[in-house]
């Protein structure tokens, strides 16, 4: 929880009432590697705080072919309040430890803490801005160089994940990756 409310704050203020609001809504999570966060098809029903871990957004291509999208590590918020069902799966791509509130509860601290929307609009900027630059890379350039900005953007990540999923962001095979890995050594 500590560093849920740290991380919020880097955002707004809040008093004592509103953090132990906060605090009373709050679930922990434990993802084992694998299991998923949200479903695609499926409505995500809660907000998800990365406390430890590293998630994955994937999704199957027209082939068949799973495609890693993004990573996210920890201090990740992960919401979808619109109540559509999910293009996408999130996977844990590590054992995870997240701060999860159920939507209603989301809406409910929203609906006490009149700064909260104004904090979650800043944390969601922050978060787009991220996501952009960390976007899979462009497919024109070469898998080496793909490499080397992904280890650039996501420096903590390359011991911590299986190959198989960077390869799958990079967009080339595993056997490739491991040729180039060995290649930069």
């Amino acid at each position: 929880m500590k560093e849920f409310i740290e991380y919020i704050l880097q955002y707004g203020n809040l008093n004592k009432q509103q953090i132990d609001l906060i605090a009373s809504k709050a679930k922990e999570l434990q993802l084992n590697k694998d299991e998923y966060f949200a479903e695609a098809g499926k409505v995500l029903k809660q907000v998800g705080f990365i406390i430890d871990g590293i998630l994955r957004i994937c999704y199957y291509n027209n082939k068949g072919e799973e495609i890693t999208k993004i990573f996210m590590e920890e201090k990740h918020l992960l919401y979808n309040l619109s109540n559509v069902p999910s293009t996408e799966y999130i996977q844990a791509a590590t054992n995870c430890k997240l701060l999860v509130f159920s939507n209603q509860d989301w809406k409910e601290i929203s609906n006490t803490i009149i700064e909260w929307e104004n904090i979650i609009q800043k944390i969601a900027h922050k978060s787009l801005v991220q996501k952009l630059e960390r976007v899979s890379p462009l497919i024109s350039q070469d898998a080496t160089t793909r490499y080397l900005e992904f280890m650039e953007k996501y420096p903590t990540l390359v011991n911590r994940i299986p190959l198989a999923y960077i390869a799958s962001y990079l967009g080339i095979t595993q056997q490739s990756l491991s040729r180039i890995r060995k290649k930069i050594r």
